[in-house]
């Protein structure tokens, strides 16, 4: 077996997702192995060793081959310094390890520097034949990685995809009915077949303070191809709960022990490239939920919030929404997402009736159906919460002041004097009513009747060049809040 390593540098550029398979194309490897199997090696086993740096959290192989019309077959496999990695034979031309996250047939777990072996073995080539190989490795070398359990998107082109981002399994409180009817903790299995039941385009398990849930989505999403699953998990400390979106690197919840402050929570979150989101802020706190209420004892830097779940299980009135806790924010001048979560502990349906799974539905407006994309999409604000928890209710408002447009989370220059077009673009919402508060207020002349399943609404509205927010939301004729939209904001010069 012959071998020819070709070593490149990437030194200069440090990835901030794990590889997939169509990045993977558009860059250069940092090593490439290239070699000749022969008749003569059938039925026997052969390495291809290559040096791993120090400080890299993932590794990403692609490995081709030639002779497969004369049934040459290679299997692959994975050996570091110090233990075998994995074996995925014939199945699989491309897998990652990670210090958190593995392709299945692979091992995650801590990446030692030093020297690594492709595994290569020969079930079956012919005694003429000759097969060049090429394995192309990528590293990572970035401190964290925002992580994908899926090699390439699950759906290409922009769109809007509807999913939920809390819910909660076997991994910490979820629990449903055995076979016998006993109470047991619920397989993740479940709650992806719910999801997918619901038609939801994504979720996150939010499983609390672990990351043992992780390699159930890992194996299952390969079966689930048209649901993305999330990595998250809610970091549950005893003065508020956030949700944590992207990275499966461990993270320390113990806040005032091992964790400084909650301040220092959000600033690693934000070194890490994740989005970190307050949960139920306004729920009860003590005996009657450990750490529901969002009561630290140091306050966040603002800037670093960058969502708050406004609706949780489908609760939007009382003293317990958490609306209110975001519009104080927005008062404030800052621009944070409001998302929600259907908080679910029990995958099964009850009687036979609705899941309670993707209600409500966060509807996040993204590049394609991806971990990166679905995240900066709420980083942009582009989101409505569908409260109703339907199918196909959508609010997609725009706002243009002379050349300039913007959409739900954009901010838009409207000078004292000029006059701000909105557009809102409403489906499967006929029989309600179109409101816009400005502020928290709602304006009369931005209030209209929705007549049609597929309706655009105009409106104008005066601009006195002052710094303001503008928020779109579906209701019904008795001010129920079936669709709430993230604002437009008027005036504002900074990102958030």
């Amino acid at each position: 077996m012959t071998l020819k390593i070709r070593p490149y540098s990437l030194s200069a550029f440090l990835w901030l997702i794990l590889f997939s398979v169509a990045a993977l194309h558009a860059q250069k490897p940092d090593i490439t192995l290239k070699g000749t199997i022969t008749g003569a090696q059938n039925n026997t086993y052969g390495e291809a060793p290559f040096n791993v740096p120090e400080g890299t959290v993932s590794i990403t192989v692609t490995f081709h081959y030639t002779g497969k019309e004369q049934h040459t077959a290679l299997d692959l496999g994975l050996l570091d310094p110090e233990r075998f990695r994995g074996w995925s034979g014939g199945n699989k031309d491309h897998f990652t390890v990670s210090t958190t996250n593995a392709t299945p047939s692979y091992l995650p777990g801590p990446l030692p520097a030093g020297q690594w072996k492709l595994l290569i073995g020969v079930p079956n080539i012919r005694q003429t034949v000759t097969s060049d190989y090429e394995a192309d490795i990528f590293f990572t070398r970035a401190d964290r990685a925002i992580t994908s359990f899926t090699d390439a998107p699950l759906r290409e082109g922009p769109a809007w995809y509807r999913g939920d981002l809390h819910m909660h399994t076997a991994h910490s409180d979820g629990s449903c009915q055995s076979q016998s009817g006993k109470k047991v903790p619920c397989p993740v299995f479940l709650t992806a077949e719910a999801a997918s039941a619901r038609g939801l385009d994504f979720i996150a398990v939010t499983d609390h303070n672990t990351d043992s849930h992780y390699d159930a989505l890992r194996e299952l999403q390969p079966y689930f191809d048209k649901l993305l699953f999330i990595p998250g998990r809610e970091i549950t400390t005893f003065w508020g709960h956030a949700n944590l979106f992207g990275p499966t690197d461990f993270v320390d919840f113990r806040i005032g022990t091992t964790v400084p402050s909650m301040q220092s929570l959000f600033e690693q979150a934000e070194k890490m490239h994740a989005i970190l989101s307050i949960n139920h802020p306004n729920a009860p706190t003590g005996e009657i939920c450990m750490g529901c209420g969002w009561t630290p004892k140091d306050s966040v830097d603002p800037h670093l919030i960058h969502s708050i779940e406004a609706v949780n299980g489908g609760a939007e009135e009382g003293q317990y929404s958490g609306i209110s806790f975001w519009e104080k924010y927005l008062d404030q001048g800052y621009r944070i997402t409001a998302i929600g979560g259907s908080d679910n502990h029990n995958a099964q349906i009850p009687g036979g009736g609705k899941s309670a799974i993707g209600s409500p539905t966060t509807v996040i407006y993204a590049n394609d159906l991806s971990v990166t994309s679905i995240l900066d999409g709420i980083r942009k604000g582009h989101v409505f919460i569908d409260l109703s928890a339907s199918r196909d209710g959508s609010l997609n408002v725009s706002a243009e002041d002379g050349n300039q447009e913007a959409t739900m989370g954009d901010a838009l220059k409207a000078p004292a004097g000029s006059t701000i077009k909105i557009s809102a673009h409403i489906l499967a919402c006929q029989g309600n009513q179109l409101r816009f508060l400005l502020d928290g207020q709602p304006i009369a002349s931005l209030h209209a009747s929705i007549t049609q399943p597929d309706q655009t609404i105009a409106l104008a509205l005066p601009a006195d060049g002052k710094k303001h927010w503008l928020r779109p939301d579906v209701i019904t004729p008795e001010g129920k809040l079936i669709l709430l939209g993230n604002p437009i904001y008027l005036n504002h010069t900074e990102e958030q």
